[in-house]
């Protein structure tokens, strides 16, 4: 049993090549530069991304509170390990501590504030 399938197909396109008396060449052209269109679209398009992520960026700096820490403030420490044992509902955050010493570049040494009671 042999399938001629793929030659029928072949002399089928070209057949209506033919018939519509289209050109190769223009064809290869026309698809080219529709390629090159569509590479110049995602080009904008990735511009326009980077730009927007950057207004963003600016926009949220913008928003962001700066917070001064003073000795005797009762601070919060955020667990960033946490992932390592992901539990849905246990809370990142820990503490609270008392900040002894403000360092520089918002360092802070901070003791363990001994729980008063239970709830």
């Amino acid at each position: 049993m042999s399938c001629h399938l793929p030659v029928e197909l072949k002399h089928k396109a070209m057949w209506v090549m033919k018939m519509l008396n289209l050109d190769w060449g223009a064809a290869s052209n026309q698809m080219l530069n529709d390629l090159n269109m569509l590479d110049e679209f995602r080009l904008k398009a990735y511009e326009s991304s980077s730009l927007y992520k950057e207004m963003m960026k600016r926009y949220h700096d913008q928003r962001i509170e700066k917070r001064e820490f003073v000795v005797g403030d009762l601070v919060l420490l955020f667990n960033s390990r946490l992932h390592l044992f992901p539990r849905k509902l246990k809370s990142k955050w820990t503490g609270p501590f008392l900040v002894t010493k403000v360092l520089p570049m918002v360092r802070l040494s901070l003791r363990i504030v001994k729980e008063q009671g239970s709830w």
